[in-house]
């Protein structure tokens, strides 16, 4: 537990927060009050017993359930980079899910002009991998520029995308099934990934690889053979990431070389180079 920045953190939430907005009265007695609701009032609105949120806030309360984090976030209406923060700050560990059903189903409308200033194919789904924002580049790799509204669905479901996704069903299909896995564990009442999950579980091919399950959950560094529309036939380097203000979202940077050779020895990993801050090497 990190206990000052989980106080302060909670300190400065529950400040912003009027007691008349959930029916309590102010004091009016002399002497100074401190804004926001009282640590008894969190209590009281959360059913709580009271000084559980005392403990909380003051560190004296080591490994706190989630369901109490959760609902302290929701009566603070934290977002979701302040709910990862404070699982961090309590427990050392990110959420078991996000705050909010509604959270990664959107982006800042920026990530519309960061993905068409990019070269290479670029993407980005929210968390039911619909699709969000793609550049020029990301059109171009299907026939007639149509691309698909769900990528997930496209990929598992799509008979057009064993074409373009080549060897679909050995350098594809073991790769992707994990993370559709991995999203419905994540958000089980998500209606698109379920429906994904049912239909896909009416294609024996598909089912049986699902049962089988897989441990890969992401593709970044990836490469597999891909058929261009344009280009023809070649292979794609997959980088992935993901957008701070939308859990479970992602985006793709996808790299693609024309040819039938596969690229060369992956690139080494790269690391901050200490003895070269600021663009300055250091001397001896």
């Amino acid at each position: 537990m990190n206990k000052k920045a989980l106080r302060a953190l909670l300190r400065e939430r529950r400040a912003l927060i009027a007691p008349e907005s959930h029916g309590f009265t102010r004091p009016t007695g002399q002497g100074r009050r401190a804004p926001g609701l009282s640590q008894h009032q969190v209590d009281q609105l959360l059913h709580r017993t009271l000084g559980t949120y005392h403990r909380l806030e003051s560190g004296n309360y080591p490994n706190p359930p989630t369901s109490l984090l959760r609902d302290i976030a929701l009566l603070f209406d934290l977002n979701e980079q302040e709910w990862t923060s404070l699982c961090r700050f309590a427990l050392h560990q990110d959420p078991p899910g996000p705050l909010l059903a509604s959270s990664g189903k959107e982006i800042p409308g920026i990530w519309q002009e960061a993905v068409d200033g990019i070269e290479h194919i670029a993407y980005v789904t929210d968390a039911s991998w619909d699709l969000l924002t793609y550049n020029t580049a990301f059109a171009e790799l299907f026939p007639d520029s149509h691309v698909p509204s769900n990528t997930m669905r496209w990929m598992l479901l799509d008979r057009s995308a064993r074409h373009t996704l080549m060897d679909w069903s050995t350098a594809w299909v073991p790769w992707i099934i994990p993370q559709l896995r991995a999203a419905i564990t994540a958000r089980p009442d998500d209606e698109i990934l379920g429906g994904i999950e049912r239909e896909m579980l009416t294609i024996p091919e598909i089912a049986a690889a699902y049962d089988e399950g897989g441990a890969v959950v992401h593709p970044d560094g990836h490469e597999r053979p891909l058929r261009h529309a344009l280009k023809g036939p070649g292979w794609a380097s997959i980088c992935a990431a993901q957008p701070m203000t939308a859990p479970g979202s992602r985006m793709f940077i996808i790299l693609f070389r024309p040819g039938a050779d596969r690229p060369g020895p992956t690139r080494p990993m790269l690391r901050a180079d200490r003895n070269n801050l600021w663009g300055h090497t250091a001397t001896s």
